[in-house]
């Protein structure tokens, strides 16, 4: 209830008999399965629903799920079994269970479109097929049995699902594989922390496999997921069809089938820059009967937008919308919010991020490309004062102050080595600021072979073919050109710092257009600072972390988190912690509330967590071994941060071959990627 999930089907057998009590005083309704599933017998002619002697027991077992539970009002479809192929003896179940009982359809998923089922029910069809299907001329409604496979960090492109559920009558809905990570609680061998075994944590040659159990929207301790978030968000009900800030006029959609929206009140909240200006209460919201949409005009609204924003000039403004219950429906309490939207009606404005920074930037990149004097080299130690605040040293590097910030960039490497705010290192000792294109793989990732066909983006070689340094009145522009072989490309990094202290980075990728090279997981920067940099602060979509093709949940708002709360212990470790649309990040050390700042040209992805990639990777190949438990990671003195451009979507058609969707993946190509790093 607290998901807006409304059906839920007993896979893959009876439940237990309270369930159903539950589910008929709430109102659930339900997908009653026998406990029918022959998978492992084989399918085609081994299946055992060809058998004559085991018709039978086809029979009894819907016989019993039938007689057993046919007076709940909850159940308002039969299902005959799992995934045990089909044949005659399904369709004189079938037959028995449509003689018995003549209200309700019956289905079953592996006989097809033609076979005795009422409701088409494949499992984790894509979107294509779904649509096709959706369109076709075909007369038995779709409702996948299973779709969405909740495995890990997952759930990506979840609303192209609803998109096309919304869009097309005929195709009414799906179960979500499925309700909870089936783990066992114990104890870290390594850590002594708590962990979620799974297959062939016990005994010595356990038949398994692995993690794959643990495909839940909650956790095995009803911890929710991140990704409950989306499906709650993609399951309500209500929503604001139309909207105009000038005029306070808004459309309400009431979704429901049966019900009106009379037991929701409906706020909403004006923000500039993601701080709380005013909250608004809207009325007339009462008798919007199901299915029909209501027109309502909120001059209160109106003004109070147009007061933001003469008080907060270029700021963005958004407003977030909320209908909460009255609290008159059982296991809902008062306040309870059952939907949101958020709308932007002033957008934020990304040029005014250090545009004099970005032309300095540009400019010298236009001279770096026309000169050919890139290898010239400084031997001796000098330093020079550009400004009454911008100071050079040279050697065997390039150390550049200004204001608040120093930046030393390594004529030997090309990075960014050491980085100063007011004279004190942020960096962890030896560790250079680098580009980065990898992620710890998730389930879906590994259920797709990505990280073996990825793997040259892993640790790509990068040699320094090219230093130059370029000073100008107001600024110092530093330029490292590397070869990378392996990928067949060319990386540049520029690193443009100015008198006010404030350093732009621009990381270009020129790839061969003939090679033929994999996608990679993400484009941006890895920072590796110390774990006493624990506290972060940023203005982008949260407070749960989000992905290009998981975000819809997560409101654009200013957030504060510990870093140590920013991974969610996955029963199996994985890419964790990102924030997507971000405006600006800080990392800083909240006993001296010093830190860095990162602000994008555009719209960037950040995260900061307290374990390396390189914790969180199993390998090309996921394989068990003792180490892959959330609670199996050591603490170390760290705080990663990335600051990407983009980063892969996650997925969710199934985990054992889909990838994520076309659009939201990472192709080999040209790629140039600009963003402001800041002391805090």
């Amino acid at each position: 209830k607290q998901l807006n999930i409304n059906a839920v089907r007993t896979c893959h057998y009876p439940d237990d008999p309270r369930w159903y009590d539950l589910c008929d005083e709430y109102g659930i309704y339900l997908t009653a399965e026998a406990n029918l599933e022959s998978h492992g017998m084989g399918y085609d002619e081994k299946s055992l629903s060809k058998f004559p002697e085991y018709l039978l027991p086809h029979i009894e077992r819907n016989e019993g799920n039938v007689k057993s539970f046919i007076n709940h009002p909850s159940i308002i479809v039969w299902s005959l079994g799992n995934e045990s192929g089909y044949g005659i003896n399904f369709e004189k179940a079938y037959d028995w269970v449509k003689a018995v009982d003549k209200t309700r359809p019956v289905q079953y998923e592996r006989g097809g479109y033609d076979s005795k089922t009422d409701i088409h029910c494949p499992m984790y069809m894509d979107y294509k097929e779904c649509e096709r299907y959706s369109k076709s001329d075909a007369v038995k409604p779709y409702i996948q049995c299973e779709y969405a496979h909740a495995m890990g960090n997952s759930e990506g492109a979840f609303k192209e699902y609803w998109d096309l559920i919304r869009k097309y009558p005929k195709y009414q809905g799906g179960y979500i594989w499925d309700f909870v990570d089936q783990g066992l609680r114990d104890k870290s061998p390594i850590t002594g922390k708590e962990i979620f075994t799974y297959g062939g944590d016990y005994g010595r040659y356990p038949a398994s496999d692995y993690n794959f159990n643990c495909n839940g929207i909650i956790a095995p301790d009803r911890r929710l997921n991140p990704h409950a978030y989306e499906i709650q968000y993609w399951h309500q009900n209500v929503w604001i069809k139309q909207f105009d800030e000038t005029t306070g006029a808004l459309a309400i959609y009431n979704e429901n089938f049966f019900k009106t929206l009379d037991n929701l009140s409906l706020t909403a909240t004006i923000f500039a820059n993601g701080v709380e200006q005013t909250k608004v209460a809207i009325d007339d919201t009462k008798g919007i009967a199901p299915q029909t949409t209501k027109q309502i005009a909120c001059e209160a609204l109106k003004n109070a937008i147009a007061e933001t924003k003469s008080k907060n000039g270029d700021k963005e403004i958004t407003v977030n919308f909320a209908f909460a219950s009255d609290g008159s429906e059982p296991l809902v309490d008062k306040g309870q919010v059952l939907a949101r939207q958020q709308f932007v009606v002033s957008a934020y404005c990304f040029d005014k991020v250090s545009k004099a920074q970005e032309i300095a930037s540009q400019a010298a990149s236009a001279k770096h490309e026309s000169s050919n004097e890139a290898k010239k080299k400084a031997s001796a130690k000098t330093a020079k004062q550009l400004a009454s605040n911008l100071e050079v040293e040279e050697t065997s590097y390039v150390k550049v102050s200004a204001d608040r910030l120093t930046v030393t960039v390594g004529k030997q490497t090309g990075l960014i080595d050491y980085l100063d705010v007011d004279g004190e290192p942020v960096l962890k000792f030896r560790e250079s600021i680098r580009p980065e294109f990898w992620r710890a793989p998730t389930d879906n990732d590994y259920g797709a072979s990505m990280p073996l066909q990825m793997n040259v983006w892993r640790n790509p070689v990068m040699k320094l073919k090219a230093f130059e340094k370029i000073e100008k009145k107001d600024s110092v522009v530093l330029t490292a050109t590397f070869a990378m072989e392996k990928v067949k490309a060319e990386l540049q990094l520029r690193y443009c710092i100015n008198g006010s202290g404030q350093l732009t980075l621009t990381e270009k990728m020129t790839t061969d257009k003939a090679a033929k090279v994999p996608e990679l997981f993400r484009y941006g920067m890895v920072i590796d600072l110390p774990a006493s940099f624990s506290k972060i602060e940023y203005y982008g979509r949260g407070p749960e972390e989000c992905y290009v093709d998981r975000h819809s949940s997560a409101f654009i708002g200013k957030y504060e988190a510990n870093v140590k709360d920013e991974y969610y212990p996955y029963v199996r470790p994985q890419e964790s912690g990102n924030h997507f649309d971000i405006r600006f990040f800080s990392v800083f050390n909240p006993s001296t509330g010093k830190g860095l700042t990162f602000e994008g040209f555009a719209p960037i992805e950040c995260s900061a967590v307290p374990y390396s990639v390189a914790d969180l990777d199993s390998g090309d190949v996921k394989e068990h071994a003792w180490g892959q438990h959330s609670g199996d990671l050591v603490e170390k003195d760290l705080t990663q941060v990335h600051i990407q451009q983009r980063q892969c979507g996650l997925g969710c058609i199934d985990s054992w071959g889909a990838k994520p969707l076309e659009t939201y993946r990472m192709p080999y190509a040209d790629r140039e990627f600009k963003f402001v790093i800041k002391a805090k």
